[in-house]
C-alpha cells in the first residue's frame, strides 16, 4: 500500500519524523515509536515541516480506499460491543438517543446491533438505519468542517451463517450507507473448542459468507477475523487474501482478548501488508480490547502502522475488561498529531466528547472512574500545591488538552481543589475569586486556619473557605 507524501500531508501544519516505510516499517522498545506509514521523505533524522493553507476535511466516504492517506476512520460500537459489557444493556429508545449523539461526535460508521441475536435487536438496528442513516446531519450540535452534511455509515453484524447475514442486511438495508459486519474465529483455540471446526472449513465459511453479502446487493462488507492476535499468521494471511477476492471492503484484525502488546501489533500490520494478495484494494481496521490495558496503544500502533479505521466504544466500555476508549484514542491523536503522528486525524467534534460520555454513563448505568483519561472527574482537578500553582500561572503547566475542548465548562476558573496538599497560592486565588481582598497578614492568619481544617477533611468547600474568612478580623472586599 503506497502512500505518496502528497497524499499522506493534505492539509495542515505539520512536523513528521521521516524514514517512514509502509512495508517495513518498525518500531523499538516496549510502546513503538509512532511514525505513519508513508513513503520515505527525507533523509536519516531529518524532520520535514509543512505548511499547508487549506484546512483538513472530511474525505469522501469510499468503502474500500480513503482519498485523504492520513485521515482515521471512527467505527463506534458502543451500542454493539458495548452493550455486552455485563449490566450494561440499554432500552431502544436509549439506544436511539445514542445513536443520535454518535451523529453530534461526527463517528464515520456506527456499528448499530447484532440482528439475528433477538427481534428486539434486529427492529432497533433497523430504526437506527431509518433515522439516522438518512438524514444529512446539519443540527446546530453537528458543526464544524468535518460534520456539516455528513451521512454516517451504519453498520450491522453478522456471523457467517447466512440467517445472520438475512437479518443484519435487513436491518441495514434503509440507511443511505449500510456495512455488513461478518465475522468468524480464526484462532487454533476458537476453530477447535468454540466452532469445531478445521482451518480449512473455516476458510470456506469465510469465503461463501462474504459472497453471499455481495449477492445481495452489498457493496461495503467488513470482514473480521475474531481473536486475530492468538491466529496463525500463514493462516490470517490465506481467510483475509479470500475474502478481498470475494469481495470485502474492509478487514479488520481483533485482538479479541486483550493479548497483545503495541509491538506485536506494530509488526502485525506490517505482516498483514506485505502478505495479502489484494491487501491495497482494501482498508485495514483494528478492533482491540483492554484486557492488558493496552487497547488505546494498540489502536495507536495499528493506525501509526498503517491501519486506516479504528473501531471503539464511548467509555472504553465492553465485554470484560471493556473496548479501546473513543474518547482517548481521539484526543491521543488530536494532541499529537502534527508533532508525532506525521498529520494523523479523525473526523470527529470533539466538544461532544464529555455530552456523548454522561450520556452513555447514565444509559449503561457504567460508573465512570473519578481518574478515568479525558472524562473523569478529576482530569481537570488539581490538588498538589505545586500543581495549583503551576496552573494559577499558566494552565499548560499541568494540562495537555483544554476541557473547553471536549464539551467541558470548569465550575470555577482554575478547578482547584484545595485540601491539606493546596498551597496559599491557591487559597489566595479561591479567596480572590470569592471577593475577599486579604492582605498579607490576614492571609497568614487564614493560611494557618486552613491548613488545620484541611488535616481533618477530604476538602474544603467555599463555605469551609467562607468560615474561615468571618473568623478574621479585618476584610476588605
Amino acid at each position: 500500500m503506497a502512500f505518496s507524501s502528497a497524499d499522506l500531508f493534505a492539509s495542515s501544519t505539520c512536523s513528521i519524523p521521516t524514514a517512514l516505510k509502509p512495508r517495513n516499517y518498525s518500531g523499538c522498545g516496549v510502546f513503538p515509536t509512532f511514525k505513519c506509514a508513508a513513503n520515505k521523505i527525507g533523509n536519516g533524522n531529518n524532520i520535514v515541516r509543512c505548511s499547508f493553507s487549506q484546512p483538513r476535511r472530511r474525505p469522501e466516504y469510499i468503502p474500500n480506499r480513503i482519498p485523504d492517506a492520513s485521515y482515521v476512520r471512527v467505527l463506534d460500537t458502543t451500542l454493539r460491543d458495548g452493550e455486552q459489557a455485563p449490566g450494561a444493556a440499554m432500552s431502544r429508545p436509549e439506544k436511539l438517543a445514542i445513536a443520535r449523539k454518535l451523529v453530534e461526535l461526527c463517528v464515520d460508521v456506527i456499528d448499530a446491533g447484532f440482528p439475528a441475536s433477538s427481534k428486539e435487536e434486529l427492529e432497533t438496528t433497523k430504526l437506527i438505519a431509518q433515522e439516522i442513516g438518512n438524514n444529512n446531519n446539519n443540527n446546530n450540535n453537528v458543526s464544524g468542517e468535518y460534520c456539516c452534511g455528513y451521512v454516517p455509515v451504519i453498520s450491522a453484524c453478522a456471523r457467517c451463517i447466512r440467517s445472520d447475514i438475512d437479518a443484519a442486511w435487513d436491518a441495514v438495508k434503509p440507511a443511505k450507507l449500510r456495512r455488513l459486519n461478518v465475522f468468524i474465529s480464526t484462532s487454533e483455540i476458537h476453530m477447535k473448542y468454540k466452532l469445531n471446526k478445521t482451518p480449512e472449513q473455516v476458510l470456506k465459511l469465510a469465503k461463501e459468507s462474504v459472497s453471499y453479502a455481495k449477492s445481495l446487493g452489498c457493496d461495503d462488507i467488513e470482514f473480521v477475523c475474531e481473536d486475530a492476535g492468538r491466529s496463525d499468521k500463514a493462516f490470517l494471511y490465506r481467510i483475509y487474501g479470500e475474502s478481498i477476492k470475494a469481495g470485502a471492503t474492509t478487514i479488520t484484525f481483533t485482538d479479541t482478548v486483550g493479548y497483545n502488546f503495541p509491538t506485536e501489533v506494530e509488526k502485525i500490520m506490517a505482516d498483514l501488508k506485505a502478505n495479502i494478495e489484494g491487501i491495497e484494494n482494501v482498508i485495514i481496521s483494528t478492533h482491540c480490547h483492554n484486557d492488558l490495558g493496552l487497547a488505546n496503544a494498540n489502536s495507536l500502533a495499528a493506525v501509526c502502522a498503517g491501519a486506516r479505521q479504528v473501531e471503539v466504544t464511548i467509555n472504553g466500555i465492553g465485554e470484560r475488561a471493556g473496548n479501546a476508549s473513543l474518547e482517548e484514542f481521539v484526543m491521543a491523536i488530536k494532541s499529537r498529531s502534527n508533532d508525532l503522528l506525521g498529520g494523523l486525524h479523525t473526523g470527529i467534534n470533539t466538544k461532544q466528547i464529555v455530552p456523548a460520555s454522561k450520556m452513555v454513563e447514565e444509559y449503561s448505568g457504567l460508573s465512570l472512574q473519578p481518574h478515568k483519561a479525558i472524562v473523569g472527574a478529576n482530569i481537570f482537578s488539581h490538588a498538589s500545591g505545586i500543581h495549583q500553582d503551576g496552573i494559577l500561572k499558566n494552565k499548560s503547566t499541568y494540562e495537555i488538552i483544554s476541557p473547553e475542548d471536549i464539551g467541558l465548562s470548569r465550575t470555577n476558573e482554575s478547578r482547584i481543589v484545595l485540601g491539606k496538599h493546596s498551597g496559599r497560592h491557591a487559597l489566595n486565588s479561591r479567596l480572590l475569586e470569592l471577593g475577599y481582598n486579604l492582605d498579607k497578614t490576614q492571609l497568614d492568619e487564614a493560611f494557618g486556619n486552613f491548613k488545620a481544617v484541611a488535616e481533618t477533611k477530604k476538602f474544603l468547600t467555599d463555605k469551609d473557605i467562607e468560615s474561615l474568612v468571618s473568623k478574621l478580623s479585618t476584610i476588605s472586599n
